[in-house]
């Protein structure tokens, strides 16, 4: 196995297992945007593009106030209910428009309310992760479905939306690979031409 394989099977693994936060294990308290921030960004660690990159920032969650996808703060403060919409918005935002993501998320809890659809969400999210994981682990021989039969129409659309989104941080992970493994290939090779002229 090489280096670039070894990484991927080690990033599969750690998507296999990520957990998001259902709704008991939110917050019952209160925070200001920057906790908000930070503790979504903790969150959501394998949604991230690098270490450096942010998933949400402050100017985001002012526009879904505006736009009417979250409910203004009160006081400045963001509650529970916030954090629910921030984190599935985070995530779909990657693979739907804002006024998809703005859609599916009334329709989602239209059907089954804001607690229920939330946790759907997560559990469906985690379902597609390990789905798409168990796809690329080399041990694996029988990979879970990426689309059960047994899909009911009402969780049709955040079923498919969250394969959409394990599918394209699989994609972006891959090709960051790819990217730093032909760097560091290159580099191998300028510093062996170094030593070698050096060598004469």
């Amino acid at each position: 196995m090489n280096d670039l394989e070894k990484e991927l099977f080690d990033w599969t693994k750690e998507i296999a297992e990520f957990h998001f936060p259902r709704w008991e294990e939110l917050p019952d308290f209160d925070l200001y945007m920057d906790q908000v921030l930070n503790l979504i960004d903790n969150y959501l660690y394998v949604f991230k593009e690098d270490k450096q990159s942010k998933v949400i920032t402050a100017s985001m969650v002012n526009n879904y106030v505006k736009l009417d996808l979250i409910p203004a703060p009160v006081k400045k403060r963001y509650n529970k209910k916030h954090l629910a919409y921030l984190i599935a918005i985070s995530v779909l935002k990657q693979v739907l428009t804002i006024s998809e993501v703005k859609e599916g998320i009334l329709y989602q809890a239209s059907v089954s309310g804001i607690r229920e659809a939330y946790d759907l969400f997560c559990t469906e999210q985690e379902d597609a992760l390990s789905a798409i994981a168990s796809h690329i682990e080399l041990d694996k021989n029988h990979p879970l479905p990426l689309l059960p039969n047994n899909t009911e129409i009402e969780i049709l659309v955040v079923r498919t939306s969250c394969i959409a989104v394990a599918s394209k941080i699989t994609t972006q992970k891959v090709l960051a690979l790819v990217k730093k493994n032909k760097t560091d290939k290159s580099q191998i090779e300028k510093n062996k031409k170094k030593k070698n002229s050096e060598g004469k």
